[in-house]
């Protein structure tokens, strides 16, 4: 596929014209969904092109998820192959690409794991709750360990469960009360930290407010522990190095599973293939989706330490089994697809280029937009980057909404599409960038001339304002 090759841009605006005006509903969800919606009828590389023929450096890889970059048409192909072979048949029966694929993804964990599929990170995440709860009622007969401890500003999905296990309160509110199993502790966002401290004089204390939940609540009440090696929605908080590390002893300490988000860090966004392996950690459940196949067709996973996979191993009379049914997990044309997803990481040395170029791109960005004195904070890890916008950096007030936004409406309007964190009133003010795996150099560096132009625009308006 290529920019270049695409029908006549004029036969393709009157196409999709006609098309939207037989489709749109004149009825919109919202107000701000009632002005022109852009239409994306093309991509390659790091580049989406819309029906105008206007074409944006997505700086988002769409929503955290295309890594290997997009317009990769061979993987079209394996799913044409695999749906000519065998469209589907459900997972009463192994098919051979989700075999094969398990196989991959254990092999990249260290070879001690089971890999069961679904659709989405929030079912990767469910199916994780229900593992841990069944697990704990499996292990300690006589107590009753249901409750997951997760973290302010948390994200893990969009199902009920998800949601209550997420600390994105404006996110879950519109659907409480929840059953109160799912609690929150403070979470490492150290340049906001909650307790007012400071790394490393604070003992990461974010940590040890785990042990005091697991103390309080009672260790016969906690099933797991949920973290996102580094959150992402609230802004991308990166923990000090021995955050997660303690963590982990705290779950080994008390019996506790630990159960690792991978959904947006995994398959090399952060510089490895997963997030939790800078941090030397074990997690005994790991959710993954969106990268597992770079968003080409629907497939994410529940992965599951032997050790407490073993607790499910029985007779049938004894009904040990996981109670976990999915149609559609691992349909053999998104497992194919996504087998030569991971192969092209693996080939290209993905992991390690969103080492070096996230390297470059952290360095281009401070050396650029430090002058701005709207920038509190750059922060990030291979490349998952925030940049957390103030009104000054003493105080830290974070900027007004409608500026960040503003920032956000002027990279597009540059050709760059940037994100901003989803944590509420609270956390909504970073700029978030994601970009596919294989952005170059000199995109990055077009990246950093649209953020700087978009940050000295919106200085000057406020100081036209004040």
């Amino acid at each position: 596929m290529s920019l270049t090759n695409q029908p006549d841009p004029e036969e393709r605006r009157r196409v999709v014209a006609q098309d939207l005006q037989n489709v749109m509903h004149p009825i919109v969800q919202h107000r701000a969904l009632e002005k022109a919606q852009m239409v994306v009828t093309g991509a390659q590389g790091s580049t989406i092109v819309d029906a105008d023929g206007t074409t944006y450096l997505d700086a988002m890889a769409g929503l955290w998820c295309v890594n290997i970059g997009y317009g990769r048409t061979e993987l079209a192909e394996i799913a044409a192959e695999q749906m000519q072979q065998m469209a589907y048949y459900p997972h009463t029966a192994m098919n051979l690409p989700a075999a094969r694929l398990a196989e991959m993804v254990n092999a990249q964990m260290g070879g001690d794991y089971h890999v069961y599929f679904v659709n989405s990170g929030s079912e990767a995440n469910e199916a994780g709750f229900k593992v841990a709860r069944q697990y704990a009622k499996h292990e300690f007969p006589g107590q009753f360990r249901f409750k997951t401890i997760a973290r302010h500003y948390a994200y893990h999905g969009t199902t009920l469960a998800t949601l209550a296990a997420g600390g994105m309160g404006e996110r879950k509110m519109k659907f409480e009360p929840f059953a109160g199993e799912f609690l929150h502790v403070p979470a490492p966002t150290c340049y906001r930290c909650p307790y007012g401290l400071e790394y490393p004089s604070c003992k990461t204390a974010c940590a040890t407010a785990i042990e005091a939940t697991i103390q309080s609540e009672g260790p016969q009440t906690v099933a797991e522990v949920i973290v996102e090696p580094i959150m992402s929605g609230v802004g991308v908080a990166v923990p000090p190095d021995d955050y997660l590390p303690k963590v982990e002893a705290i779950c080994r300490k008390y019996d506790v599973l630990l159960h690792v988000d991978e959904v947006i860090n995994g398959f090399g966004r952060t510089g490895k293939m997963f997030g939790h392996q800078h941090y030397g950690i074990s997690p005994d459940i790991m959710a993954v989706a969106k990268g597992i196949v770079s968003a080409y067709l629907p497939i994410a996973a529940t992965v599951v330490r032997n050790r407490v996979f073993e607790s499910f191993l029985g007779e049938v009379a004894e009904a040990r089994q996981v109670m976990q049914v999915n149609t559609y997990g691992g349909h053999p044309a998104a497992a194919a697809v996504a087998v030569r997803n991971i192969e092209i990481m693996l080939e290209e040395k993905l992991p390690e280029r969103a080492a070096t170029m996230g390297a470059y791109l952290m360095d281009q960005l401070r050396a650029a937009l430090w002058k701005h004195g709207i920038v509190g904070d750059i922060r990030g890890k291979g490349l998952l980057i925030g940049i957390e916008l103030v009104t000054d950096r003493e105080s830290k007030v974070q900027l007004d909404g409608a500026l960040v936004q503003g920032v956000v409406e002027h990279c597009k309007a540059n050709g760059v599409i940037v994100g901003r964190s989803g944590g509420g009133s609270r956390h909504s003010n970073t700029i978030v960038l994601s970009p596919p795996l294989i952005i170059t150099r000199s995109e990055c560096d077009t990246l950093v001339e649209a953020l700087d132009r978009a940050l000295a625009a919106i200085v000057a308006k406020m100081a036209g304002a004040a």
